[in-house]
């Protein structure tokens, strides 16, 4: 079937940032506000003791809080498509003014459920509507416990325009006009944007290619280095300077609270993955003699391998989107009619062109209960891998979207868990159906990378930020420490099994620049991690899983992730024996990859 690789912005708003309609909804949203502002100054819980009160609230602020999403989503969905739209941050502006009116108005609302006595707040949650959500309106009253006056509050929600949220604009737009050159066989240079640099650098076949890009790539950014040092020296100042005052004694604290779980798991969690390291090193190092290399470079982890005449696995877009939709299938009915009509409605923007951002996601239009996917599509087997990753947030927001809005609030880590499984199911399907060893070959190795992504990558991005987070606390970390830290920590997470390393990462990753959660890199590890957990549950009995697999995710917005796994696994998350589990199932993959291409280079 053919499928459109661009996004259907006008059924949004027509006309893009400049759209009259966009501005009308606006002005709207500027009534609701006003309303919610009446609605909370308003009740005093002391005289009207009745749920009513804070029903209303809560609807009234639901309705913002999706007009809000509705357009902010889609300012940014048009700007990250047309980079070199320079209106686009003249609308960002007036709805982050909106969000901080909204922002400073809960803040207040807050204040006011932290001032109801104990006894009073019960017998508030015995209301039957409120009963429901108060998992979530514990968790708000609680966070409300650590905000200072009201005064100070509003005051740091608008010195955040111009100060976390400005510095992670800034990184944005420098990247935006950043360009990296390659130069081709017959001498024509080409600028490449930093999307399609990076596709090509971490996908291309030729050896040459990859090395004269990462070469081309580190180049660049060290050219932009001391913006971005400065850029993040500032964001995470910032931020830790928020979490003293905010009474929290570590920079972990505010993650770990954000994807409610405890810093038990975390460390279990990273403990089973530094203990059983050794066999995905053995798997990069195999890797390096398929290719013909000593060892792998940073830019040839993801380099695809092929046999023979067997050339790496390629996709179109339509052949990967039939793909993912057919895999599926495998899997459950539902979530492969979800795909199939996010796909034929043009859900996904995924043409590869210049004057996009690099980087893919999935976001929500919380208004239409839908969601958008982000992405540049270039025909590899990771590019259909992440398809299915972003198809799996997706499928996250569309099983819960009958739920209290309060309770489809769900942390990163447990939405990482929906989109690795969508993975998983691809990977594993795509592999138990290899026609040949060669084939089966290739498509272990794009399996094998992700986990290799999960457990070294992401652990030097933790490593990285542990060592960084500490040494801010106690002032400015210049350029040449951020690469100091930066090439130790990739050192340690890859056993020192790499060529070379990439020591403007820190630069390159747009993850450590998100503002709006701090260590965004952990959670994706956790993911992955107990995706193989449920799919390991999968696999001993099939019958009837997506059901049970759909009652999980309806609950990953209303309970903590320790509770959440032994309600539905079984299992305790502050112990290794769980992560190891996942990370075995891994194994088998690496011992069989070994085993396959040995066969092959022995030939």
């Amino acid at each position: 079937m053919k499928y459109a690789d661009t996004w259907d912005l006008d059924s949004i708003f027509a006309g893009g940032t400049r759209s009259e309609e966009l501005q009308e909804k606006i002005h709207n949203i500027k009534t609701e506000i006003q309303q919610y502002q009446q609605l909370v100054k308003q009740w005093n819980s002391e005289e009207d003791k009745t749920a009513n009160p804070l029903k209303e609230i809560l609807k009234k602020q639901e309705s913002v809080g999706k007009g809000l999403g509705q357009t902010g989503t889609f300012v940014q969905m048009y700007h990250d498509a047309n980079m070199n739209d320079e209106y686009a941050n003249v609308v960002k502006g007036q709805v982050m003014d909106l969000a901080s009116e909204v922002e400073n108005l809960s803040t207040i609302f807050k204040k006011k459920l932290v001032s109801i006595s104990d006894q009073d707040w019960l017998n508030f949650l015995q209301d039957s509507e409120l009963n429901k959500i108060s998992f979530a309106l514990n968790e708000i009253r609680d966070q409300g416990k650590r905000l200072l006056s009201e005064k100070e509050e509003k005051i740091i929600t608008e010195l955040n325009k111009d100060g976390l949220s400005a510095w992670s604009r800034l990184y944005d737009t420098t990247v935006s006009i950043m360009t990296i050159p390659f130069t081709d066989k017959e001498g024509k240079t080409t600028q490449y944007s930093v999307g399609q640099a990076m596709n090509r650098m971490y996908a291309d076949p030729d050896a040459e290619v990859r090395r004269q890009l990462f070469e081309n790539w580190e180049e660049a950014w060290s050219k932009f280095a001391p913006i971005f040092a400065d850029t993040l020296n500032h964001i995470d100042g910032y931020r830790i300077t928020l979490q003293k005052a905010h009474s929290r004694q570590s920079y972990l604290d505010e993650p770990l609270e954000y994807n409610r779980m405890s810093k038990e798991t975390l460390d279990a969690m990273w403990k089973a993955v530094a203990e059983r390291k050794q066999p995905f090193i053995s798997f990069i190092n195999q890797k390096a003699k398929i290719l013909g290399l000593e060892k792998l470079g940073w830019q040839d982890v993801d380099a695809p391998v092929a046999f023979g005449s067997v050339k790496p696995l390629r996709f179109t877009y339509d052949e990967a989107c039939d793909f993912v939709i057919n895999n599926f299938a495998t899997f459950g009915e539902e979530i492969s009619a979800f795909a199939k009509h996010a796909l034929e409605n043009r859900w996904v923007e995924a043409e590869d062109r210049p004057n996009k951002r690099p980087g893919g996601y999935c976001t929500r239009l919380p208004e239409w209960e839908e969601s958008r996917i982000f992405m540049t599509f270039t025909g590899s087997p990771s590019d259909a891998s992440t398809l299915a990753h972003e198809l799996g947030h997706a499928f996250h927001s569309f099983v819960m979207k009958d739920l209290p809005a309060l309770n489809r609030r769900y942390a990163m880590n447990v939405a990482e868990t929906a989109s690795t499984f969508a993975e998983t199911i691809i990977g594993n399907a795509t592999v138990a159906n290899a026609k040949t060893k060669e084939e089966k070959i290739t498509l272990l190795d794009a399996k094998i990378g992700n986990a290799v992504a999960m457990f070294l990558n992401i652990h030097a991005r933790f490593l990285f930020e542990n060592k960084y987070y500490e040494e801010r606390s106690n002032g400015i970390v210049s350029e040449q420490r951020l690469n100091e830290l930066m090439v130790n920590a990739q050192k340690e997470a890859y056993c020192d099994s790499l060529a070379s390393y990439h020591p403007h990462f820190w630069c390159s990753k747009l993850h450590f620049y998100i503002d709006d959660v701090p260590f965004y890199n952990f959670p994706y590890t956790f993911g992955f991690l107990f995706s193989l957990g449920i799919y390991a549950e999968y696999i001993k009995n099939q019958h009837g899983f997506e059901e049970k697999y759909i009652a999980l995710l309806r609950d990953t917005g209303s309970m903590k992730v320790e509770d959440l796994a032994m309600k539905h696994l079984g299992v305790d998350l502050t112990k290794p024996a769980f992560w190891e589990a996942g990370i075995q199932l891994m194994e088998r993959d690496v011992e069989e990859f070994i085993s396959l291409s040995e066969e092959m280079i022995d030939r």
